[in-house]
Formats: C-alpha cells, sequence, structure tokens
C-alpha cells in the first residue's frame, strides 16, 4: 500500500499504524465525498478509481483543481484548525478507499511524537502541492494567458 500524491509518501514506518485504523469504504461515481466550508472530520486513502478535487468560483461552475487516484491522500483540512474543508471532492468514477476518522488520528499524532510528526510533514507536503495545483489551475482557467506551464 502506498500513499502518496506526487512524491510525498508516509514514512513505511508509520504506515502500518495508520493502517490498522483504517475502514475500508466505497463512492458511487458523482458521490460527494465533501463540500467546501463544511466540517472536516475524516480523511481517506484512495484505493481504486478517481477522485476531483474542486474550488467554488462564485457565478461560474466549481473549478476542478486536481484528479486524485491510486494510493492518493483525499482531505487534509482535517489536521490543521478550524478543521473546515478548503476544497471540495466528488468520484469521478466508482471509488474505494480507506477511511480514516481525523480525532482518532490527531490522538494518535498526541500520543506519539514522530507519528505526529511524520504525519504533519507528510499532510504538509500534500498541502503545499495542493496549493500549487490550485494555483496552477485557477492561472490556466482565468488568466488571460494561463499559468505559462503548459
Amino acid at each position: 500500500m502506498t500513499m502518496t500524491t506526487t512524491a510525498t509518501t508516509l514514512p513505511v514506518e508509520h504506515r502500518g499504524r495508520l493502517m490498522r485504523i483504517a475502514r475500508d469504504v466505497t463512492f458511487g461515481a458523482g458521490s460527494r465525498l465533501f463540500e467546501e466550508g463544511r466540517r472536516a472530520d475524516r480523511f481517506w486513502i484512495v484505493r481504486t478509481g478517481t477522485v476531483v478535487l474542486d474550488l467554488h468560483v462564485p457565478g461560474r461552475r466549481a473549478a476542478v483543481i486536481e484528479s486524485l487516484g491510486h494510493g492518493e491522500l483525499v482531505g487534509w483540512s482535517w489536521h490543521y484548525p478550524p478543521h473546515v474543508w478548503q476544497l471540495g471532492a466528488e468520484a469521478l468514477s466508482p471509488v474505494r478507499a480507506h477511511e480514516f476518522d481525523a480525532d482518532t488520528v490527531r490522538a494518535l499524532c498526541v500520543q506519539d511524537p514522530e507519528f505526529g510528526r511524520a504525519v504533519a510533514t507528510w499532510v504538509g507536503q500534500v498541502v503545499a502541492h495542493r496549493l500549487h495545483a490550485t494555483r496552477v489551475r485557477l492561472l490556466d482557467l482565468y488568466a488571460p494567458y494561463g499559468s505559462g506551464t503548459r
């Protein structure tokens, strides 16, 4: 089981601890995993299928920011107060995923500072990647000359 998002991984010595509290879930195509602005109380690691992250844009359809697949972390807002989703997420295809309760993971992080640092680093790397992806996607969609990355 890999837990990656564009070169970000949870070190192998901490994966087992996290996986012991995983719950297997499924989402049908078109199912919303979460909505921007709502309480972030769980997160997922995709096993199969595709989840798209989107951003509400007033007066327009939601902008799809990124597509996530096998081994990728869906949701980081659970880790940082005020624990409110910063993006939305939808299953683009049928999805099987490992689901984690945020309160339980945060408690494990407090109980084991080494595990907590590893999770914080992993989630922080995902946040940095998603911020960059959001910037590039919004420039591609709305800037006169796009992001310039293509």
